[in-house]
């Protein structure tokens, strides 16, 4: 019988783009996850994962307390600080807990029992999982459940044009220019229709305003913060959907809706988001709002990764 995990961990740094990977994973394996998030002081946050002496001293006395034994049978980790963590258990728990990590830990894999890692990393390993996108909840069942969440963005006129805006990173600047492109790109897609907009934690709020007084002739909502987040009915009820090109997390669950999907730039990416970008042009998932719309599969990896993980914990078990 294979082996199949009755409990586990979800250890996050408190970063909502990186615990939502973790428990999306932990949802495709079926596996009840106690969400843990755990924080690393200084020095040890600064070299994460590498270890240093007194490897439980990263934490703060409280959150120690719940860093202790009983042992999940697995742990699932996302971020940098979460890496220490993931592979500390797996000596803390002599080899019992399975420990997955999330992103490249940029550090050698061996120190995990499995790395999942965009292809976009570059990362190999014959521990390594790749995906070609971010891990994400978003199927039919999600997006049909989304609906029935928000049914009053059903009753907006159609075509109802989905805006996904993030934030600046490196080498991406949320400036006038990208602003008035974005809206430009919205505005003329959703003549005679709608926009259902949804800015981040991470949005400047001066490019957030810009944005939803370019927009504001357009029915629809626009939301940047305050009463229940509508981004699954965003992507529920949405007919094509423009993202801004800084986030992997919004462009993979935009993609695994399986609508046109759409990005606009004004300068060119840093290389590792143009070879994510690049990728998904190449399967017909992001396309240019004036082309018509193409017919690519939606680009859903979380279940194939967790099968290819059950067959990791088979042979393991087996061994």
């Amino acid at each position: 019988m294979p082996f199949t995990p009755r409990s586990a961990w979800v250890i996050s740094d408190g970063a909502a783009g990186n615990e939502r990977q973790a428990l999306a994973l932990a949802a495709a394996l079926d596996v009840p996850a106690r969400v843990l998030v755990l924080p690393l002081r200084p020095p040890w946050s600064w070299c994460a994962p590498r270890q240093l002496p007194g490897g439980r001293l990263a934490l703060s006395a409280r959150d120690r307390e719940a860093f202790t034994p009983p042992w999940p049978d697995l742990a699932i980790g996302c971020g940098r600080d979460a890496a220490l963590l993931t592979r500390m258990l797996r000596s803390l728990s002599d080899g019992a807990c399975f420990t997955v990590q999330i992103l490249d830990p940029r550090l050698d894999t061996r120190h995990w029992d499995a790395v999942i890692a965009p292809r976009h990393d570059d990362l190999a390993g014959a521990n390594v999982i790749r995906t070609l996108g971010a891990l994400n909840p978003v199927d039919d069942a999600w997006l049909a459940s989304a609906r029935e969440a928000f049914p009053d963005f059903g009753a907006l006129p159609r075509p109802r044009i989905a805006l996904l805006v993030g934030g600046p990173g490196r080498g991406i600047e949320f400036d006038a220019r990208l602003a008035q492109a974005l809206a430009g790109t919205v505005a003329a897609l959703a003549q005679g229709g709608s926009v259902l907009a949804t800015a981040s934690r991470r949005t400047p709020a001066p490019f957030a305003q810009s944005l939803r007084d370019a927009l504001a002739k357009f029915p629809g909502v626009f939301w940047s913060g305050g009463g229940a987040n509508p981004y699954p009915g965003i992507l529920g009820w949405a007919d094509r959907i423009v993202v801004t090109p800084d986030s992997v997390n919004m462009i993979s669950e935009a993609c695994a809706t399986g609508l046109p999907v759409h990005t606009v730039t004004t300068a060119p990416l840093p290389d590792i988001r143009a070879r994510f970008h690049d990728a998904l042009r190449e399967r017909g998932l992001l396309t240019d709002p004036g082309a018509p719309p193409g017919h690519a599969p939606p680009l859903r990896e979380t279940g194939e990764v967790a099968a290819q993980l059950r067959a990791m914990f088979a042979a393991r078990h087996a061994a």
